[in-house]
């Protein structure tokens, strides 16, 4: 049997000569060579060098070249990291085709070319996507494009913190002040493993306010939170940041949830006193799916059960929001408990989705939300696509304009032994 790329065979050079004694040292071969070098360039190149990187790899294995795009904020472009080729779109492109499917797409180019359009995912996060370009593409070349995949990936995320390259390539528009500090506090708009996946939106991209999102995973445990501060200035989003960090301070001192929105509370009325805050606090425990949660005036989320959101189903008695009102009222805090089933899905949102207008000036309202999550969700699509078409038909009936922001966040509980 032949060897695969980076592997040795019987009689390799590299294992010694078989019945003289003791093996040598085993040489690497040239895939692993190949993935050695990758690794040590990638940790030395500055940002924008990775379309270099890439094109050295693309020579390495006998490509034409490969491109590599990022996503755009809004997920509507891919955007080209290097100078030159043009944004693809994410709908309607075969390049768009294997970001939104998280799966290999094959295109024909004239002049007998083709290109492999490969996802590229941290985790559960999708960034963009690589085209590999060529005469050919066989398993072994589909192999090591797949490793280069794995490698940008992981090297834009461990980058783009300290850097602003990224994020220049990646907007379509000038971001307002309150919006880049938010956005500065935001985890991974998508996070997960085999039990659980939590992915997030917030509109208006380039100007939200005072609305945000958190997630987070422990071995047995998601915590998520949705918060919604009142108004939209650079004072809702202080609130909010003061939330979120209130937030992560208990939870990594592993409170329980009422001490954890205590803790939220507490900050906003000796900081900002005249500021309050709605949300919901949650946990979903990743093996038996039981999910806690604390309403602090917010909407109610919505189960999703086989392409359906069952009516009411996690609607419970309201409590006020975080801040001033909450601390003069002595407020004490309720957790609920509801026991999902495999492939259960929980949104949860802001009023600012349910209360916008629509072209005729009608309120959008939750039924008309419930149908757009039920299209949204009834093709299977996995949740962070579904989330990104539900929040673009939202978005496309108010002609890509807001007046509050609307947040966004899909939580799936997909145990592996479940159906």
């Amino acid at each position: 049997m032949s060897s695969q790329p980076g592997e040795t065979g019987p009689d390799d050079p590299g294992q010694g000569s078989p019945g003289r004694g003791r093996p040598g040292p085993r040489q690497p071969g040239p895939g692993e060579r190949l993935f050695e070098q990758l690794l040590a360039s990638a940790h030395a190149a500055a940002p924008m060098e990775l379309p270099v990187l890439a094109q050295r790899f693309a020579d390495a294995v006998g490509l034409d070249r490969i491109d590599v795009y990022l996503v755009d904020l809004q997920q509507r472009l891919l955007v080209p990291l290097a100078d030159g080729p043009l944004p693809l779109d994410v709908d309607t492109t075969v390049a768009g085709s294997a970001y939104r499917a998280h799966a290999l797409r094959v295109e024909e180019l004239v002049q007998g070319r083709i290109v492999a359009w490969l996802p590229l995912i941290d985790g559960a996060e999708r960034l963009g996507v690589i085209g590999a370009t060529g005469p050919a593409i066989d398993v072994a070349l589909l192999r090591r494009c797949r490793m280069l995949a794995s490698v940008l990936a992981m090297t834009i995320t461990s980058k783009r913190a300290a850097s602003d390259s990224f994020a220049r390539r990646t907007r379509c528009e000038t971001m307002l002040l309150p919006a880049e500090m938010l956005r500065a506090f935001l985890p991974p708009r998508t996070i997960g493993n085999s039990h659980v996946i939590s992915t997030a939106v917030l509109e208006p991209a380039y100007e939200i306010g005072g609305d945000a999102f958190d997630h987070s995973l422990t071995p047995s445990t998601l915590h998520v939170a949705i918060l919604d501060a009142m108004g939209h200035n650079l004072a809702s989003g202080l609130t909010t940041a003061v939330a979120m960090a209130g937030c992560r301070n208990a939870r990594r001192a592993e409170a329980e949830l009422p001490q954890l929105v205590d803790t939220i509370q507490h900050a906003l009325a000796e900081w900002l006193p005249e500021q309050f805050c709605t949300g919901i606090l949650a946990q979903l425990d990743l093996a038996d799916g039981v999910l806690r949660w604390c309403n602090c005036g917010h909407p109610p989320p919505l189960l999703i059960r086989d392409h359906r959101v069952l009516d009411r189903a996690l609607e419970r008695p309201p409590q006020p929001p975080m801040g001033t009102p909450a601390e003069l009222a002595e407020v004490r805090w309720q957790v609920h408990e509801e026991a999902l089933e495999p492939g259960d899905r929980v949104l949860m949102y802001t009023d600012g989705v349910t209360e916008l207008r629509t072209r005729g000036g009608a309120e959008f309202g939750l039924e008309r939300f419930t149908d757009s999550i039920i299209r949204a969700t009834a093709a299977g699509e996995p949740a962070p696509e579904a989330l990104r078409q539900l929040i673009h038909s939202i978005l496309d009936r108010q002609d890509n304009q807001l007046r509050d922001d609307a947040t966004l966040l899909l939580l799936e509980w997909r145990p592996p032994n479940g159906r």
